[in-house]
């Protein structure tokens, strides 16, 4: 097989340039996306409430409690690049179209249950 070199920047510029994108892709969701700015807005609550609440948590409680509040942030995420996905191939109601934003939806649905669940068994178990 022949060798193709890597295309574009390498090394800390390729990083560099990575971070860039990443920081492109949380403003155009804050911006365009209303679910991710209500989601943003309830996990910067509960993740403020982890250092704050007058419960004894250990390190590890509040590390889950944290990393729940930000899979559901890296859930709609990708719930809103399906989306914007299925928008770009056509506005035209599909069935396909419909089950992939369903399924994103869906995922979400699942992460904010995952966020109740650790919730719950953290601070009641």
């Amino acid at each position: 097989m022949p060798f193709h070199p890597p295309k574009g920047r390498t090394g800390i510029a390729r990083i560099i340039a990575a971070v860039g994108y990443s920081f492109d892709g949380l403003k155009a969701a804050f911006r365009g996306e209303a679910a991710f700015r209500q989601l943003v807005a309830l996990h910067t609550v509960l993740i403020a409430l982890v250092f704050f609440i007058p419960v004894a948590l250990t390190r590890g409680e509040r590390a889950l409690l944290v990393a729940a509040s930000l899979v559901s942030l890296i859930v709609e995420l990708f719930n809103s690049a399906i989306e914007a996905v299925v928008d770009r191939i056509s506005t035209e109601r599909h069935p396909l179209s419909k089950n992939a934003k369903d399924m994103g939806s869906s995922a979400q649905l699942f992460a904010l249950i995952l966020v109740a669940a650790v919730w719950g068994l953290v601070l009641l178990g």
